[in-house]
């Protein structure tokens, strides 16, 4: 689909690029000549990513620890990443969630999520940016958002807030940022299985993540899908987008907001998803 060597020379770094679409992301970008940055918070899995990646691609691919909610280990991430060469790109892919009914919600539930799925994107985004214009050097910021940020979502209020905000910014700093050749895009995945998902937003449901009546295609994504329109969005082909928010969604969201089949749950099955918290 892309041509060999499209991302050659470009350094990217990837908060929580060491498991689901994080990786999957990072394959496709080192397969087409990219180094990369991969960064988490747990130390063997990055490694183990990092180390697979590295063997299939041949590309330079560093694991760095770090907790993105902390913005001086965010500074500390992105000092030891430069010492390698320059970031060009940065994705904001670490996010959090909870799946329940927001009035069971603890103020520290929803201080987690926003602390990771906005805060640290927001962190992240400041670091690689004041980088940038300090070397007056290029760059750009790539968000996964959610279709929530369109729709709205219940059950998932705080990871909603956040993914919006996200989106607030990424409109923002587009505007801010352009004149230092600063770009700004996001992606909002509807449904995409991996593990992570399945543990967290999945739990026990039968069959299938997503019903086929509910997608107008019939189907959920896949992380191959969202790593391609990802490379796109990063590479020079899409240097006059900005500001903009690609869905990747099959059109689900025309049809529903993802959470009906949430509303109909018993007490019994809420309880059991407390319990896999």
């Amino acid at each position: 689909m892309f041509a060999d060597g499209l991302l050659a020379g470009k350094r990217i770094l990837i908060t929580g690029g060491g498991t689901g679409l994080g990786a999957a992301m990072a394959e496709r970008f080192a397969g087409l000549g990219a180094s990369l940055v991969l960064c988490g918070r747990r130390e063997e899995v990055l490694r183990e990513t990092g180390e697979r990646i590295a063997a299939a691609t041949g590309a330079r691919v560093d694991a760095i620890r770090c907790d993105i909610r902390d913005p001086a280990d965010v500074d500390a991430l992105f000092d030891a990443a430069w010492a390698g060469g320059p970031v060009d790109s940065l994705v904001n892919n670490a996010g959090a969630i909870f799946v329940a009914r927001s009035e069971h919600l603890s103020h520290r539930a929803f201080d987690a999520v926003l602390a990771t799925s906005l805060h640290g994107s927001i962190y992240c985004t400041l670091a690689a940016g004041k980088r940038w214009i300090a070397a007056g050097r290029p760059g750009s910021v790539l968000s996964i958002l959610s279709t929530a940020a369109i729709t709205g979502r219940g059950f998932t209020v705080p990871t909603v807030v956040s993914k919006t905000g996200v989106l607030a910014m990424t409109k923002s700093l587009a505007v801010e940022w352009a004149s230092k050749r600063i770009r700004l895009v996001a992606i909002a995945p509807g449904t995409i299985p991996t593990a992570g998902f399945m543990a967290k937003v999945a739990a026990g449901r039968e069959g299938e993540p997503e019903a086929p009546g509910d997608n107008t295609l019939e189907r959920p994504g896949r992380p191959d899908e969202l790593a391609d329109l990802a490379t796109y969005l990063l590479s020079p082909a899409a240097d006059y987008i900005n500001g903009e928010m690609v869905v990747l969604d099959g059109g689900r969201h025309l049809r529903n907001s993802g959470v009906e089949d949430l509303l109909k749950r018993s007490d019994a099955e809420w309880e059991a998803q407390r319990a896999r918290r």
